[in-house]
């Protein structure tokens, strides 16, 4: 596990989930740390984490705005991180993602808030969204996880 400056609870809680299986992994992942995401809190009574990612020129699309699959790249940043928080080991089978308005640059960051809603079986549920600071969202996103 590499070092990286997030909160104290967060980094104990993915020290704990993923155990033995710590010195085979890299948390953050590479394109988290390429996307310069930063995780802001981890809310273990509501299941939520909220990170925040800075809009880069290298994102724009040819029209000035952030391009859809970085936005999506975001989501998955951070509901893949919740998703080991929160559940056995997993991964996304489906995400589904409905864009509300285009992310300028002048925006600075995109934030993005990611919820745990339910297992069912091996199926586990999730929510995000993609917002500026003020909390105007951008993005709404589900995701549906499968365990191993």
């Amino acid at each position: 596990m590499n070092h990286i400056d997030f909160p104290e609870n967060i980094k104990r809680l993915f020290e704990e989930k993923v155990g033995a299986m710590k010195d085979k992994l890299t948390i953050p992942p590479p394109v988290f740390d390429a996307m310069k995401g930063e995780f802001l809190k981890f809310d273990e009574e509501n299941s939520t984490l909220d990170n925040r990612f800075p809009i880069l020129r290298e994102q724009l699309n040819p029209y000035g705005t952030v391009q859809g699959g970085v936005i999506a790249a975001a989501v998955d940043n951070t509901i893949g991180p919740l998703s080991m928080l929160v559940a056995p080991p997993n991964f996304t089978r489906h995400m589904e993602l409905k864009y509300r308005r285009t992310v300028l640059p002048g925006s600075g960051y995109i934030f993005v808030t990611g919820r745990f809603i339910e297992r069912k079986g091996r199926q586990l549920f999730f929510t995000a969204s993609v917002h500026d600071n003020n909390g105007r969202e951008y993005v709404f996103a589900k995701s549906m996880h499968w365990i191993f």
